[in-house]
């Protein structure tokens, strides 16, 4: 596994108690060498030995490791090795939903802002977690980086705009910006032909196919969705969709428990990238929470796989009892 190398923007990297601590675990609880470790956090060698120094000097490594993020750490090294991931980040659970979402969007927007290098292209999804990443997105300026929209928006928008969040993530780096300019349904698959193929969306089509970075969220079927909280769905259309067996969609792309696409006439009308595409992309991040969503979460995982999962401790949990 190989994680994506960070740029410290602010204070050096030992200042990082999460990242001292998994460190820590990972030595004294798991017993990975300083080598094993540089190359599973994707730091260097010389900052393992200092984070391991500072944990002792701080008092978080006695006999045990200090509590505090201990949890999520141990949560987060667990979903690594059950699902294969390069990187968990599990956040403490909340009482509240939004302010769940909040703590995932917040480790989102640091993650992206230590990530995103010159010349990448970053395709982004849409949701409240994405949203609230805005708040902790502190980037550097970068050269020649691109933002692409991996779905439509809504020709009236309540609240937030999926395309919103591409262009304000855009305006923060800096970026060039690809604005998925369709509704996110349309009424037939002949009309999603032809906006692709004859409205200049088939440069944003194209560039889907080779994503350095895929960041999107994993929405359940229910009454808390962001779609229904959109007003995106009809009753009607929910009730068929979970009798075809549906429990959540990415990118506005309905899904069964296995990741397939769930037969049902809304998955051939919507405005998004191919969901196949996204497996291409170099490293892809999941960025939702709440244990309601963890059938979600892992039939994404499923249908195009998952680098990064950035959660809470509630889906980490039933994440683990349902198993990969």
């Amino acid at each position: 596994m190989a994680r994506l190398r960070r740029t410290v923007t602010q204070g050096p990297v030992a200042d990082d108690a999460s990242l001292r601590l998994r460190a820590s675990w990972l030595y004294h609880s798991d017993g990975l060498t300083q080598k094993d470790i540089s190359e599973r956090l994707g730091i260097s060698r010389g900052t393992v030995i200092r984070l391991l120094a500072e944990a002792v000097e701080r008092g978080e490594v006695q006999i045990w490791i200090a509590e505090g993020d201990g949890d999520c750490i141990e949560l987060a090294l667990k979903l690594e090795d059950a699902f294969g991931l390069d990187e968990a980040i599990v956040v403490p659970s909340a009482s509240a939903a939004d302010q769940a979402t909040k703590s995932i969007g917040l480790a989102l927007g640091r993650f992206l802002s230590e990530v995103v290098a010159d010349g990448m292209t970053l395709g982004v999804g849409w949701g409240r977690t994405l949203m609230a990443s805005l708040a902790s997105l502190r980037p550097l300026r970068h050269e020649g980086v691109k933002v692409v929209s991996l779905v439509g928006g809504m020709v009236r928008a309540e609240g937030s705009n999926p395309l919103e969040y591409s262009w304000r993530v855009a305006s923060q780096f800096g970026a060039q910006c690809f604005l998925f300019i369709a509704p996110a349904f349309v009424d037939s698959p002949a009309t999603k032909a032809r906006l692709i193929d004859k409205c200049g969306l088939d440069e944003l089509v194209r560039l889907s196919r080779s994503l350095d970075l895929a960041v999107f969220a994993a929405g359940d079927i229910g009454a808390r969705s962001t779609s229904q909280a959109a007003s995106m769905l009809t009753a009607k259309e929910i009730e068929e969709l979970v009798a075809l067996g549906c429990v959540g969609d990415v990118l506005c792309n309905f899904l069964d428990a296995e990741g397939r696409s769930v037969a049902h006439p809304l998955n051939k009308r919507v405005m998004s990238v191919d969901l196949d595409d996204l497996r291409k992309a170099g490293h892809v991040v999941i960025a939702c929470g709440g244990m309601h969503r963890a059938a979600a979460i892992r039939a994404a995982i499923r249908r195009i796989g998952c680098n990064t999962l950035i959660t809470d401790e509630g889906a980490a949990r039933a994440l683990l009892a349902a198993g990969r």
